[in-house]
């Protein structure tokens, strides 16, 4: 099976929406798709979708987060959500989308991706804990500590350290 992967397009909205709900079995994720879309934190041309048959079956995100260092703010790319139809999974089109689309964040210069995520699934993509970087994530209760992961870049620069702080859409998801 042969994705194509695209930046999203404006008439691509429902069917990314209908992919999120599908992959985590909730609307919450499609809401802070939607959210996030709507937001100043949106980055149009780091988020991406796989179509299979010119039909839309994956998508991922990466937009801006806060990171604090002890009262300075900077933004920082963060992945999530990664979203493949049910049917789909296990293909490997959320591996091509998550190296395309951290290959994208690449070129656009961001110094690295932090994401909340399987400890057991981002490595392959060379995520590594974030914590010895010096960069925190507060996790959900259930999540291991080694979920909080971060993706060096290019112009990864060891000063940058600090707290993640996301934005306002990502309390449209629970932490069950």
């Amino acid at each position: 099976m042969t994705a194509t992967i695209r930046a999203e397009e404006p008439g691509d909205q429902d069917a990314i929406s209908a992919v999120v709900t599908a992959a985590f079995n909730s609307p919450e994720h499609a809401d802070l798709v939607a959210a996030l879309r709507a937001s100043t934190n949106f980055i149009p041309e780091l988020s991406l979708v796989a179509q299979v048959d010119e039909q839309i079956v994956g998508h991922v995100m990466i937009s801006y987060v806060a990171l604090d260092d002890d009262g300075t703010s900077r933004e920082i790319a963060n992945l999530s959500p990664l979203a493949v139809m049910p049917e789909h999974q296990n293909n490997g089109i959320g591996s091509a989308l998550v190296r395309d689309v951290t290959a994208r964040a690449d070129v656009h210069g961001e110094p690295f991706v932090v994401l909340e995520g399987s400890p057991l699934y981002y490595p392959r993509f060379g995520f590594e804990p974030s914590v010895p970087l010096g960069i925190h994530i507060t996790l959900p209760s259930w999540a291991p500590p080694e979920a909080a992961q971060v993706l060096r870049l290019a112009k990864y620069a060891p000063s940058i350290r600090g707290r993640v702080v996301y934005p306002p859409a990502f309390d449209l998801v629970s932490e069950e």
